[in-house]
C-alpha cells in the first residue's frame, strides 16, 4: 500500500469504480453472450458495498475490500499480460496503489524491504498547480499544455537505479464540482498564466477541494532507463564537442519548437557579465537577443525591470510573459516589455543559465502569439537545463581560456588590479577575429596615475659580495699550492715549480682588493692549467690523488670554483629577499582591498617596488585622492614593518648584512603604458621620463656638500621636492612616532644634484626597532585625521 499522506489539493480524491461498473451495466444488456457472463459475474460481487459505485475517501477501506477490488479490476489487470506490463490501479499524480500487476509488484520488492515508490519532479506548489492545470482542461474545456512526464525512479535488484516513465489512463475518472467552485473566465485564467507561482492567486481562482475526481486511474509504466542514460551521454557529449556557429543556432530553433510543440517560437540568447551587471550579445555563435533589441551590451537595470531583474538576476528563476499587451499596460510602458512588444513578441520565457549560483547568462524563448508561451509549460524547461548550462559552462570557460591565452602571449602575466582591462581588449580581439577583420592587440595606457615607490636595499651589497668572492679564491689557490707542493717534493719537476710561481703571483694580486678581471684570469688559469695537471696526477699516483679528491670536494659543481663564502653571501640575500618580499606581498592584499591599484614588485640585492594609484586602474570605483594619501600612509607603516623584519633576521643570516631604505614621493601624475616589447609597464612620455630617471639614482645621491650617502642603516629615507609632500610626511612620521615606529631623531636633508635633476630634498626618520616582533597593526589615513583632531 502506498502513502497515504493527505495534501491540501484543489480535487478532493473519492476512489470509485462507478465508471468501469457501468461499462459491464451496458455489456450484460449487450449481445455477447461471453461478455454478458463476465459481466453478470462481476457486478454480482458488487451488490451489498455500495461504496463502490458511490466513491469512498476512507482509504482503509481498500485495505478491507482489497479481495473485492481485486476482482472488479480482475480484467483490466489480465492475468495474462500481468507478468509483463508494469501497471497499476491509483489515483492522479498519487503515490496511493489500489490494485497492480505482478511485474509492478516484483519490481518493487526488488527494489528492497519497506520500500515505497515516489513521484520525480513533485513539489506541494507545483503538485496543486497542476492539477488546478487538469481541472481547467477536462472540466472548465481550456486547452493548457501540462504533458510533462511524470517518473518513478526505482532501484533495481543490484540497486542500480532504473527509471519508469508513467502515462496515465483516465477512461475510469470524473472531475465534479462542488458548491465551492467558482466561474473561471479567460480573464482569470490568463491571469493565472501570469503568476505561475502565485500559489495563493490558483488557491483563490480554484479553491481546495473545490472539485471532486471520481474513480481512479490507471498508470502504465515504461522502462526508460535506456533513453534516460542516453540524454546522460549527450550531456557529457555537450561539454566536449565543441559547439560550431554555422547550424547551431538553426538546429536549436528546431529542437524547441519541436520540445515545446510550438511551431512559431524563436530561440534567443545573452551573456551576462556580473562585474559590469550587464548583459552582452554572444558574438560569432548567429544567436540574437531580444533582451539586447539589437545592442552589443546593455545594463541590466535598464534592460529589465524591478520584477524581472529580482526574479532572473538576484533568484535566478524562470520569468515569463504570458500576455505583452496586459504587461506593457500594467507595468506603466517599463522595458523589458516595451522593447518586446515593438519586436512583435506576445508572449515569451527568460530561463536564467546559472551553474553553482552564479548566472551566465539568460536563454529567451518568444512567440508572436499571445498565452502559446506561459508559466505553465516553462515547466518543462526543467528537463533540458542542465544540458543547456553545461554547454554555456563550457563555452565560457573556453573562452576565458582563449581571453587568458591572448593576454598570456601578448602580454605575459599582468597584475590583478588591471587585468579587467585586458580582458577587455583580448574581447574586442575576439570579435575582430571573428568577424574577420585584422585583430590587434591594442595598446593599453593609464592616464593620470601617481606613482610611488620604495626600495630596501642591501647596503655596500658589491663590496660583500667582491669580499666573499676574494675570500673564496684565495682558500682554493692556497689548496692548489699545497697539492702542487706536494708534487714538486716528489717528482721535483721545473713544471710544479712554474705552476707554484703563477698560482703565488694570483694569490698577491688578490690580497688588497679583487679587481674586475681577476676573477676570471684566475678561473681561467684554473681551468686550462691546473684541472689537465691535476686529472694527470690522479692516475699517476695513489697518495696524490686522495689530496685532489680532498681538493675537488669543495668545489661547486655549478661554477667550477670555490663556493663557501660567496654561498654564504647568496644564502643570506636569498633569504632577505624572501622574508622582505613576503613581508609587502601579505600586506598588498589588505592594501588593495582598501582601493585597487597596479602593484610590481623586483628583487635585486634587495627588495624595491612600484605602485600606481588612480581613477584609470579602478574598473567601478570612484577615485578619490584620499586614497592615494592612503596609500602613502601605508607605504611608510610597510616599510617599517619590513625595516623590522630584517632587524630580526639579521642575528641568524650566514652573513649578517644591512639594509637601507628609501622612498621616492612624486606630486605629480603621469601615464603608464604597457610596453608588448618588453611586456611590461613604463612610464610613458618624455616628461613623465624624469621620474624614472630619479628613482634609477636617487639611491646613490649624497648630502649637499658632504661626501655621506643619502641611505643609511637604520634610517629610512623619504626623497621628495615639493614643500607640499615635507609637509604631509612630516605629519606621517609624527603620527607613526606615536604608534612607535620612528624616534625622535629626524632631519631634512638637501641631495647634491643628480645628472638632469636638481632640488631635491629628502626627510630622513631613524626607524625604532621592536626587539619582540609583534603582529603590526596598519593605521588608516582616518585614523591619522583623527588623532590630528584630538
Amino acid at each position: 500500500m502506498g502513502k497515504h499522506d493527505r495534501k491540501i489539493m484543489p480535487v478532493k480524491h473519492l476512489i470509485s469504480f462507478e465508471k468501469l461498473l457501468e461499462k459491464y451495466d451496458e455489456h450484460l444488456k449487450g449481445d455477447d453472450p461471453f461478455l454478458a457472463a463476465t459481466a453478470e459475474r462481476i457486478l454480482s460481487i458488487e451488490k451489498g458495498f455500495p461504496e463502490l459505485r458511490d466513491g469512498f475517501s476512507d482509504f482503509t477501506l481498500l485495505e478491507k475490500n482489497q479481495d473485492l477490488i481485486n476482482r472488479i479490476l480482475q480484467d483490466t489487470f489480465t492475468e495474462a499480460l500481468s507478468g509483463n506490463e508494469i501497471k497499476v490501479a491509483t489515483l492522479p499524480y498519487q503515490d496511493m496503489i489500489i490494485k497492480s500487476s505482478a511485474r509492478f509488484q516484483k519490481i518493487i520488492e526488488e527494489a528492497g524491504d519497506d520500500y515505497v515508490p515516489e513521484l520525480r519532479n513533485v513539489g506541494d506548489d507545483m503538485d496543486y498547480i497542476m492539477s488546478c492545470v487538469v481541472v481547467l482542461n477536462y472540466y472548465y474545456g481550456y486547452h493548457l499544455d501540462f504533458s510533462r512526464p511524470y517518473f518513478y525512479d526505482i532501484p533495481d535488484a543490484n540497486g542500480v537505479m532504473r527509471h519508469y516513465r508513467i502515462l496515465y489512463n483516465a477512461d475510469f475518472i470524473d472531475v465534479i464540482p462542488t458548491e465551492k467552485a467558482k466561474v473561471i473566465t479567460q480573464e482569470d485564467v490568463d491571469e493565472l498564466l501570469a503568476s505561475p507561482y502565485d500559489i495563493k492567486l490558483w488557491m483563490e481562482k480554484i479553491p481546495p477541494e473545490s472539485f471532486i475526481s471520481k474513480g481512479f486511474v490507471i498508470a502504465n509504466l515504461f522502462d526508460v532507463t535506456m533513453e534516460q542514460a542516453i540524454s546522460n551521454i549527450k550531456s557529457k557529449l555537450i561539454s566536449k564537442e565543441t559547439i560550431q556557429p554555422t547550424n547551431f543556432m538553426h538546429d536549436l530553433q528546431e529542437t524547441f519548437k519541436s520540445f515545446f510543440r510550438l511551431p512559431n517560437i524563436k530561440v534567443g540568447f545573452t551573456s551576462f557579465d556580473a562585474k559590469k551587471n550587464e548583459f552582452e550579445e554572444v558574438s560569432g555563435m548567429g544567436f540574437e537577443s531580444f533582451l539586447l533589441r539589437g545592442q552589443h551590451h546593455m545594463n541590466c537595470k535598464s534592460a529589465l525591470c524591478e520584477d524581472s531583474y529580482d526574479k532572473l538576476i538576484d533568484h535566478n528563476a524562470y520569468f515569463t510573459i504570458a500576455d505583452m499587451d496586459r504587461k506593457v499596460e500594467q507595468s506603466g510602458n517599463l522595458q523589458p516589455y516595451v522593447g518586446l512588444k515593438e519586436q512583435g513578441i506576445q508572449s515569451a520565457i527568460f530561463a536564467p543559465i546559472a551553474y553553482e549560483n552564479n548566472l551566465l547568462g539568460v536563454l529567451e524563448i518568444v512567440s508572436e502569439k499571445k498565452g502559446v508561451l506561459n508559466g505553465v509549460n516553462a515547466q518543462k524547461l526543467d528537463d533540458v537545463m542542465p544540458f543547456i548550462i553545461s554547454a554555456v559552462v563550457r563555452t565560457k570557460n573556453e573562452e576565458n581560456n582563449r581571453i587568458d591565452a591572448i593576454i598570456q602571449n601578448e602580454c605575459t602575466s599582468v597584475h590583478s588590479s588591471v587585468y579587467w582591462r585586458f580582458q577587455e581588449e583580448a574581447k574586442k580581439f575576439i570579435i575582430d577575429e571573428t568577424e574577420g577583420r585584422s585583430p590587434s592587440f591594442k595598446e593599453i595606457v593609464f592616464k593620470d596615475v601617481y606613482p610611488l615607490f620604495g626600495q630596501i636595499d642591501i647596503k655596500d651589497s658589491s663590496q660583500a659580495r667582491n669580499l666573499a668572492i676574494q675570500r673564496d679564491l684565495m682558500i682554493q689557490l692556497s689548496e692548489i699550492d699545497n697539492v702542487l707542493n706536494i708534487a714538486l717534493k716528489k717528482w721535483e719537476l721545473p713544471i710544479y715549480e712554474e705552476l707554484i710561481f703563477r698560482v703565488n703571483n694570483h694569490l698577491e694580486s688578490i690580497k688588497e682588493m679583487l679587481y674586475t678581471n681577476s676573477e676570471q684570469a684566475i678561473f681561467d688559469f684554473v681551468h686550462e692549467e691546473i684541472s689537465p695537471v691535476f686529472e694527470h696526477l690522479k692516475k699517476f699516483d695513489k697518495d696524490i690523488e686522495k689530496h685532489i679528491l680532498k681538493y675537488e670536494s669543495k668545489i661547486d659543481m655549478g661554477t667550477g670554483s670555490y663556493y663557501d663564502h660567496r654561498k654564504n653571501y647568496d644564502e643570506s640575500v636569498t633569504l632577505i629577499n624572501k622574508k622582505l618580499s613576503s613581508v609587502i606581498d601579505k600586506r598588498q592584499e589588505s592594501a588593495q582591498a582598501m582601493f585597487p591599484h597596479y602593484y610590481e614588485r623586483y628583487k635585486t640585492d634587495g627588495v624595491e617596488h612600484n605602485m600606481y594609484i588612480g581613477a584609470s586602474i579602478s574598473e567601478n570605483q570612484e577615485y578619490n585622492s584620499l586614497y592615494l594619501n592612503n596609500l602613502r600612509l601605508w607605504q611608510l607603516q610597510v616599510m617599517c614593518e619590513m625595516e623590522n623584519a630584517h632587524y630580526t633576521l639579521k642575528p641568524k643570516l650566514p652573513v649578517p648584512l644591512d639594509a637601507a631604505s628609501l622612498i621616492l614621493v612624486y606630486n605629480t601624475s603621469l601615464s603608464i603604458r604597457f610596453r608588448m616589447d618588453e611586456k611590461q609597464f613604463d612610464v610613458d612620455g618624455t616628461y613623465n621620463a624624469r621620474y624614472e630617471v630619479i628613482k634609477k639614482r636617487i639611491d646613490k645621491s649624497y648630502i649637499k656638500g658632504t661626501d655621506q650617502r643619502l641611505t643609511q642603516t637604520g634610517v629610512l629615507s623619504i626623497v621628495y621636492s615639493q614643500k607640499k609632500d615635507e609637509l604631509e610626511y612630516l605629519r606621517y612620521i609624527k603620527f607613526l612616532k606615536s604608534k612607535g615606529c620612528f624616534t625622535n631623531k629626524i632631519e631634512i636633508v638637501e641631495l647634491e644634484g643628480l645628472q638632469g635633476v636638481s632640488g631635491l630634498k629628502a626627510i630622513r626618520a631613524e626607524i625604532l626597532y621592536k626587539r619582540e616582533q609583534e603582529p603590526e597593526k596598519t593605521y588608516t589615513y582616518q585614523d591619522l585625521m583623527d588623532a590630528l583632531k584630538e
